[in-house]
């Protein structure tokens, strides 16, 4: 089997801080410039990229003059708001030696959660790479908290392969690939080649450690492809000291681990619900409600609703899980929580007595529901 890159026309390369830094002090000009050259190459055959780089925390600590990475969120936003200048520029001067145009985009949760900026967010990404631009994406961290953050640029990086249905994810990190088991531990440790990102004893062989520098690990390269697979992307993850291991990979080596999506495509609104990191409201289904949703393909009715969680309003997307808290499916409300609760676990035909009025029959209707 030849490296999905062969046939990919949209790709998003996810660079680890590791690779752009020099062990955190500052960005390594020489690095991000070999890094474009290889993507010039992809860009001019036609290719659409979009890459996804850390650094913007460990350049703003080397340029404040601070010894190490703070724990204090306010001084990593400080960090992220003086590093992002220099990373921006970069980029910039790197891919202009090339002729080609970058633009730069920090996101946020809030900004996909919300369906209006999402939309926003992935028409602006599509004029560009229309436009033949290479935007360079971050999370914003310089108003990010705990409650909005991404918590890594391996998540970020599947949620844009989501938001612009890209056919490849490439996780470029320090590391060589998925291991069965931790190589520095066992020696018996074998290379992952090929396998499917959602085979759930990849997360076993997947060692969640990370360094000073960055916050992901092998962990997050596996639930970001697996992330990426539910909207019928694929994932590779590779080392990037590889020498030019983005233009080997376009011509077919294998290289790292190659991770396959088998579900099809998603539509773009299913998308959107199933990224949805953090949600206001829970809906709890009976046995019976869960089996009409994954089998059936129905919509949620009240009648099989044992116990609403959280507050919401109408139109927002929440979660159903059963009883013993396995989620089966996310969707959007037809109502707020407050009317939910008084429905719950009655007939539709009951729902104008109860409430006086009757939105829908549904409490989230099949086509604004996704299955997880």
């Amino acid at each position: 089997m030849v490296s999905a890159l062969t046939t990919a026309q949209r790709l998003i390369i996810k660079v680890g801080s590791s690779l752009v830094t020099n062990d955190g002090k500052g960005l390594d000009h020489k690095a991000i410039a070999h890094w474009a050259k290889q993507i010039a190459a992809l860009h001019q055959s036609g290719k659409q990229i979009v890459i996804v780089s850390s650094g913007a925390i460990a350049e703003g600590i080397q340029r404040l003059g601070w010894p190490k990475r703070p724990s204090q969120i306010h001084a990593l936003q400080a960090a992220a708001a003086v590093g992002q200048m220099g990373l921006a520029q970069v980029y910039e001067s790197s891919f202009a030696a090339h002729s080609i145009c970058t633009a730069q985009i920090l996101l946020t949760h809030a900004d996909l959660a919300d369906r209006e900026r999402y939309l926003n967010a992935r028409s602006t990404l599509l004029t560009l790479l229309d436009a033949h631009v290479v935007p360079i994406i971050n999370e914003n961290d310089t108003v990010v908290t705990d409650q909005i953050k991404f918590g890594d640029n391996d998540t970020l990086g599947a949620l844009v392969t989501n938001l612009i249905e890209g056919d490849v994810l490439i996780i470029l990190t320090d590391q060589t690939g998925l291991f069965t088991a931790d190589p520095r531990h066992n020696k018996e440790a074998t290379l992952v080649r090929d396998a499917i990102a959602t085979d759930p004893q990849l997360q076993e062989m997947a060692v969640g450690t990370g360094s000073s520098i960055g916050r992901g690990g092998m962990l997050t390269n596996i639930l970001a492809a697996k992330r990426a697979a539910k909207s019928g992307a694929h994932t590779i993850i590779a080392s990037g000291h590889e020498d030019n291991v983005l233009t080997r990979l376009a011509s077919g080596e294998k290289i790292g681990t190659q991770l396959l999506a088998q579900t099809a495509v998603l539509s773009a609104r299913k998308q959107w619900m199933i990224d949805h990191l953090q949600m206001r409201g829970c809906i709890v289904i009976d046995a019976g409600a869960a089996n009409k949703l994954t089998q059936e393909g129905k919509s949620l009715l009240p009648i099989g609703v044992v116990e609403v969680r959280g507050e919401f309003t109408r139109g927002e997307v929440l979660s159903c899980i059963t009883t013993n808290g396995q989620e089966v499916a996310r969707g959007i409300s037809n109502y707020a929580s407050i009317e939910a609760r008084r429905i719950a676990g009655h007939n539709s035909n009951q729902i104008n007595q109860i409430l006086g009025y009757c939105n829908e029959p549904e409490l989230i209707h099949r086509d604004n529901l996704v299955l997880v």
